[in-house]
């Protein structure tokens, strides 16, 4: 049985974060790689994640999977320390959609522009949207745990 106590925005968003991770995994990478081992371009053995393979787009879609992977655990500390505390405000729950929002962003400019200033600096704006959601949910609960 599904407690409504326990979903919330923040564990919806995780959600969303991490099917983002898996669609930008399987949408790119994958997509390509596949591509290539199906008409004989490359064997199914040949990918190495030590090694620069492929095209540009597909070495940016590796890094923007990366990006979404590093990611991920520290906001899955947060939303761990939310449901803990047990904290509900309007104030996390638009900071995570916006952290989510910043997140589809940063990567669909980091998959879908060549590598430039303008790009790098959309990237970056992105990436700051996130840590500034990040650094700000965890003061509201950390606020919060200490006023209990």
């Amino acid at each position: 049985m599904l407690r409504h106590d326990v979903i919330n925005v923040p564990v919806l968003v995780l959600l969303g974060y991490a099917a983002w991770t898996l669609l930008t995994l399987f949408a790119t990478i994958g997509l390509y790689r596949w591509c290539q081992i199906l008409t004989g371009r490359a064997s199914i053995g040949q990918w190495r994640a030590d090694v620069a393979q492929g095209c540009d787009w597909y070495r940016r879609a590796m890094r923007a999977h990366m990006n979404c992977i590093e990611n991920l655990p520290i906001y899955t500390a947060i939303v761990v320390a939310v449901t803990a505390t047990g904290l509900r405000s309007v104030a996390i729950d638009r900071l995570a959609v916006a952290l989510l929002a910043g997140r589809i962003a940063q990567t669909v400019v980091h998959v879908a522009l060549p590598a430039t200033e303008a790009a790098a600096a959309m990237r970056f704006a992105f990436f700051f949207l996130q840590v500034a959601c990040m650094i700000a949910m965890g003061k509201i609960v950390a606020i919060a745990a200490l006023a209990s």
